[in-house]
């Protein structure tokens, strides 16, 4: 039998080893379910996305808001006002 070790911090395993155990499965279960779907699919079994935030359109415009801020252009809203 092989080991692999996963380094990640203390919250994400206490959480992830509480879901583990709400559903009934071991930490090690869920991950040997994920390798064998893994390789099953030959590739990983959900769809991975960037985070918007870091999109080259959110960050030109996320560019220009910074450059008028610092030229006092800001306006105000109300939150239902804002699209």
């Amino acid at each position: 039998m092989a080991t692999i070790s996963i380094r990640t911090n203390d919250e994400r395993k206490y959480s992830f080893e509480g879901f583990c155990e709400s559903i009934g499965i071991t930490v090690t279960s869920a991950f040997n379910m994920f390798m064998t779907a893994c390789l099953r699919e030959n590739k990983i079994p959900f769809e991975l996305k960037s985070d918007p935030f870091w999109s080259e359109e959110n960050q030109a415009r996320l560019k220009i808001s910074l450059e008028h801020a610092k030229q006092g252009k800001l306006k105000k809203h109300e939150i239902s006002e804002v699209n």
